[in-house]
């Protein structure tokens, strides 16, 4: 990687007009804010559909998109949506996702564009180029006349051939304006780096389609489920309930899933972040009746053998391994293996008094370093919580001895930048300099997260020239 930095955000965030962040213009005024101030990549996370709880980590499909990033605008511009019908979806406030009347009216308004497209024999041949497509189209289209219940409960087979067109419309438009949205980002020098979910969800297309891929007993119901052992934050470990995969299967037929996700993810983005990297040595597996995760065992996953077929299809883009948590042995010489830069969260450096590999005079040329990630929080929040003696070692190792706990926050970002990680990445709050309840998610709580936005107001009120005066003083440009 050459020496850079870029920032965190997830389109969701982007301000707007239609209650959530989307493909529009917007995000190219995003990106010229992000040129203006130095950085050279977007950091977003993953494009696929959210589950109940707005995650985008636990989804209908890893191969499709997620219908409220669409710009409705676009769909005006093209005839699609009559102006009063835009007005009629305007947002209450432009403060947070809003998500229940997302799920109540979204998909009315695109089933109005799509009903009016005439184009409907280039969406369906681009849909037909691109099989898991196909099968996540048909999947939702099959949730759609069963009631949204999961595949496995399903009792209808037949399919509404409106409803299936609806998903290769959205899929068509989400694809289609988002090649646009990074071409723009190209154009002005910007690198936008995706997120890849190590697991599926088990109401998925992916296991609706694949289910010999899955360990699944002979009525199609997980055998064992993902999670993560007890530790001193969980004693009871965390129990993820998705699917595991069976990799005797997945090897025996060359990856051929997992390379088609690679291929997709890196036809989408410069570079993609691996999320749970540690999986692909060894994984926890929980039996799925368990209550807990401390019922769990450690089991094999596929190490080299996948790592070197990523490593085939990667070719001059980056691949980020998250390489946190519990980090074995057997992780780190993957790692080694792999090339792949890990990740270094300089939160993670003040929490104890040892010397810790999340501090920044421990950073390697090969890894991505950030003040926090979406797990995390703010980096006001964050210093606000410590205690004062953490706090004060915090300020002091980044050479500041003022009460100001902003501008204590501003001498963190520069601790980072100048520290020898190639890339070093800021949540688009930190740069606000904005507190814990602007935070993205807090794992382990299920209510709350992923809602927040900014306006353009809030983005304007950075100091581009800071910025870019700070990325070229550590060489960052």
């Amino acid at each position: 990687m050459k020496r850079s930095s870029g920032v965190l955000m997830h389109i969701s965030s982007l301000f707007g007009d239609y209650s959530i962040g989307s493909f529009s213009e917007h995000a190219k005024y995003f990106i010229d804010f992000l040129s203006d101030c130095g950085f050279s990549y977007w950091q977003v996370l993953p494009f696929s559909m959210a589950d109940a709880y707005n995650s985008p980590y636990k989804s209908y499909s890893a191969f499709g998109g997620n219908p409220y990033f669409v710009d409705l605008e676009a769909l005006h511009q093209k005839g699609l949506l009559t102006k009063d019908e835009l007005d009629a979806y305007r947002q209450h406030t432009p403060y947070s996702c809003e998500y229940d009347r997302l799920n109540k009216t979204r998909a009315e308004v695109l089933l109005k564009a799509a009903n009016r497209a005439e184009n409907r024999a280039e969406i369906e041949e681009f849909i037909r180029q691109n099989p898991y497509l196909e099968q996540f189209c048909r999947f939702m289209a099959l949730k759609d006349v069963n009631e949204q219940k999961c595949w496995i409960d399903w009792e209808r087979e037949e399919i509404c051939s409106k409803r299936l067109f609806l998903w290769q419309f959205i899929q068509f438009e989400f694809f289609s304006q988002w090649k646009e949205i990074k071409s723009y980002a190209n154009s002005k020098g910007i690198k936008i780096i995706g997120d890849l979910p190590f697991y599926v969800a088990y109401d998925s297309a992916d296991v609706w389609a694949n289910p010999e891929l899955f360990l699944l007993d002979e009525s199609g119901r997980p055998t064992h489920v993902a999670g993560v052992p007890p530790d001193y934050f969980t004693p009871d470990g965390q129990l993820w309930g998705n699917p595991l995969y069976d990799w005797n299967k997945m090897e025996s037929e060359g990856f051929s899933w997992w390379q088609a996700r690679i291929r997709h993810m890196l036809s989408l983005f410069d570079g993609v972040r691996i999320d749970h990297f540690r999986a692909l040595s060894s994984y926890w597996m929980v039996p799925a009746e368990s209550d807990t995760a401390r019922e769990g065992i450690w089991g094999r996953g596929p190490g080299e053998k996948l790592v070197d077929k990523i490593k085939e299809i990667q070719g001059e883009k980056l691949v980020i391994a998250e390489d946190l948590g519990e980090i074995t042995e057997d992780v780190t010489e993957l790692l080694a293996h792999s090339g792949f830069p890990g990740m270094r969260v300089l939160q993670f450096g003040f929490l104890g008094e040892d010397d810790s590999t999340h501090l920044p005079h421990n950073y390697s040329e090969n890894c991505v370093a950030y003040t926090g990630t979406h797990d995390n929080n703010t980096l006001l929040g964050y210093v606000w919580e410590l205690s004062e003696a953490q706090r004060t070692r915090l300020f002091s190792y980044c050479g500041y001895v003022g009460t100001e706990w902003t501008e204590g926050c501003d001498s963190v970002i520069r601790a980072l930048l100048a520290s020898h990680a190639s890339l070093a990445i800021f949540p688009i709050q930190d740069l606000l300099g904005f507190g814990r309840d602007t935070r993205m998610n807090v794992p382990g709580r299920a209510e709350g997260n992923w809602g927040f936005r900014l306006t353009k107001e809030q983005l304007d009120g950075i100091d581009r020239e800071k910025y870019y005066n700070l990325n070229k003083l550590y060489k960052r440009i």
